[in-house]
């Protein structure tokens, strides 16, 4: 009796630690996509998950003005965008960084400066990063037909974008619309810690 006890309870625990990703506590590569409400875009719009409903493939980058990492990588997510523009793909960037850099004025300047040609969504509450797992700038998430993740993780192999032998993100988004299977699924998200705002508990008397 004792035995089936602890089998219980090791795969009771077992299982609960399966439920996220490798390098990602909240979800898991098959997961179906978090949704999220309408948020202020650098283009002056109010852009939800439910306005993406006609794409195939939905590339959500998580990134910032402030990280080096972040700016490192604008340029290949420019030409990512360009590059798919018209197959169905649609890129979406996400900033919840609340410092002044970081800002939703911050943002469109940053977007007319470097001709972001995507939505640039700025998310004070922070609730999209928390609900995608988000922890880093840049951070990406490759969504199929399906609304299922199929990828997350780093945009590729070079974090400063130099000699990069693997382009995660662009071979994800080929596959999907190619139907073929994702040889990497999961990488390690390289970048600066989004920084996440922490609630003070109230003392009581």
């Amino acid at each position: 009796m004792i035995r089936v006890v602890l089998s219980l309870v090791m795969f009771t625990h077992l299982a609960f630690f399966a439920v996220a990703g490798e390098f990602n506590s909240v979800l898991s590569v098959g997961d179906q996509s978090p949704k999220w409400e309408a948020l202020p875009s650098t283009s002056g719009r109010m852009i939800s998950s439910d306005d993406l409903a006609n794409a195939k493939v939905v590339v959500i980058a998580f990134t910032c003005n402030s990280c080096p990492y972040a700016v490192d990588v604008e340029d290949r997510l420019i030409d990512l965008h360009r590059d798919f523009k018209g197959r169905s793909v649609t890129v979406v960037a996400a900033n919840v960084n609340t410092i002044e850099e970081d800002s939703l004025e911050a943002m469109k300047q940053k977007a007319e400066e470097k001709g972001f040609e995507f939505e640039y969504l700025y998310d004070e509450s922070q609730q999209i990063a928390k609900d995608f797992g988000a922890k880093y700038t840049p951070q990406f998430f490759v969504i199929g037909p399906d609304r299922k993740i199929a990828y997350m993780g780093s945009f590729d192999d070079s974090p400063d974008g130099k000699a990069i032998t693997q382009p995660y993100v662009r071979d994800a988004v080929a596959g999907l619309l190619e139907g073929k299977s994702i040889a990497v699924s999961e990488t390690v998200p390289i970048g600066c810690r989004i920084r996440m705002e922490r609630r003070r508990r109230s003392r009581t008397k």
